[in-house]
């Protein structure tokens, strides 16, 4: 019963209490106007004017109240109509669905998004069960769920939050949904009021969205494997092959030197230059070969060759950098190898160029099937939560290669406080033990 019925059922009883009521007291003035008389002696002309004057005089008083009351309940009744039909066109014209049922789990309200998105015609879903809307499987937990709502004292609260609902068309169709429940009560009764919205479409579009990522994590992927090996073959080149010429040109020209000890100054001085071109230039070749893929790193595994690295960066730096390593048995095989060895040389990097630090501590170690790197040093830190510069990917090229892998990328730093990065990816466990 709602508040419009309510005041219905009262209007008549307020009305007989404003008719009625006067004759009551008019009938109590009358007994105390015939007590005066005896006792004042009034005649009986006098005690009729009086009482007449005051009949009068109560049913004017008893006229104007009851058209206020009844002037008053008009308004009312207009304004609850009024406030009823704006609610009726917001719940008409609203883009969700919004049904209520009642204590039995029985439809009493079914807008035209429900129509729309259930398939059933109002009047066929008013009065039915609300299990005709939901799939077999979940009408018992979904009954259950209403009645602990209805215990737990709320008057709204969002259901599903951490699993998707479903709700099935007329067709048998089933799809995804998301609602928001309230209660409400009319007197003793209980209303249950559902507010839904078909998410079909986002559900695909979540999917198809996670597919591409998928699909551009793998094309990523792949891209970084045949650069590594593009890289790795350049520098196999450069080592096996440039170098080796190199070094032999320089054997040839040490050799020439020695059979021309009176040759004339000029020519000793032309072959005293080549001799130290040529030591540069095999220095240059090495280098950039190491640069382009330690060869190390396939010869001998991850940890000599990040021993190098870290050897290789206090030398170039003169920052002290020290690597430890947390297990003996470390071989990991590509590319989770690649992926630690370049995670590591682009943080030093970083350090070297935008640090200042004079310290850096280095820690790869592996727990079940996860291995883990933590570079810190203790520079002048920054906020990670400034915006990034233009043109500058360092951290931003170390969260995408821990990505790939399917780990996970973390910074610690604060201005003054220097920086802690730690890099976690998970490892097949025969990769570990290959």
């Amino acid at each position: 019963m709602n508040a419009h019925s309510q005041s219905e059922h009262s209007a008549p009883n307020g009305r007989l209490f404003i008719i009625f009521g006067p004759l009551l007291v008019l009938g109590a003035l009358t007994a105390f106007i015939a007590v005066g008389a005896g006792l004042f002696g009034w005649y009986q002309g006098e005690m009729l004017t009086i009482a007449t004057a005051m009949c009068g005089i109560l049913l004017a008083v008893s006229v104007i109240l009851l058209y206020r009351g009844m002037s008053q309940r008009n308004v009312a009744r207009q304004m609850l109509q009024s406030a009823e039909a704006r609610v009726g066109g917001i719940v008409e014209s609203a883009m969700d669905a919004i049904i209520a049922v009642d204590e039995n789990q029985k439809i009493v309200l079914f807008n035209a998004a429900a129509e729309k998105v259930f398939g059933h015609r109002r009047d066929d879903a008013q009065g039915q069960s609300l299990d005709m809307l939901l799939p077999a499987r979940f009408r018992a937990s979904h009954r259950g769920h209403i009645e602990n709502f209805g215990r737990a004292g709320t008057t709204s609260r969002r259901m599903g939050e951490q699993l998707i609902l479903w709700g099935k068309r007329q067709n048998g169709e089933e799809f995804p949904i998301e609602a928001s429940i309230s209660l409400h009560r009319e007197g003793e009764h209980r209303i249950h009021t559902v507010i839904l919205r078909d998410i079909t479409s986002r559900i695909r579009a979540d999917e198809a969205l996670r597919c591409s990522r998928e699909e551009l994590r793998e094309l990523a992927a792949a891209a970084h494997s045949v650069r590594e090996q593009e890289k790795s073959r350049i520098a196999r080149e450069l080592h096996d092959e440039l170098a080796q010429a190199l070094t032999a040109l320089k054997i040839d020209v040490n050799w020439v030197r020695e059979k021309l000890p009176d040759a004339d100054p000029l020519v000793a001085g032309k072959l005293a230059s080549m001799q130290g071109l040529l030591d540069g230039t095999v220095a240059a070749t090495r280098r950039i070969s190491a640069d382009l893929r330690p060869l190390m790193l396939d010869d001998l595994g991850l940890v000599p060759a990040a021993e190098w690295l870290a050897q290789n960066f206090s030398q170039r730096t003169g920052i002290a950098c020290e690597l430890a390593v947390g297990s003996d048995d470390l071989q990991l095989q590509d590319p989770y190898a690649t992926a630690v060895f370049r995670i590591l040389q682009e943080s030093l990097t970083n350090v070297a160029k935008h640090a200042q630090a004079t310290q850096v501590q280095i820690t790869i170690d592996k727990d079940n099937d996860t291995i883990t790197l933590t570079v810190e040093d203790n520079g002048r830190g920054f906020s990670p939560s400034d915006p990034r510069k233009p043109g500058s990917y360092g951290l931003l090229g170390l969260r995408e290669r821990a990505y790939l892998l399917g780990g996970a990328f973390d910074i610690e730093s604060k201005p003054g406080g220097g920086t802690r990065i730690e890099v976690r990816i998970p490892i097949q466990q025969e990769q570990l033990q290959s």
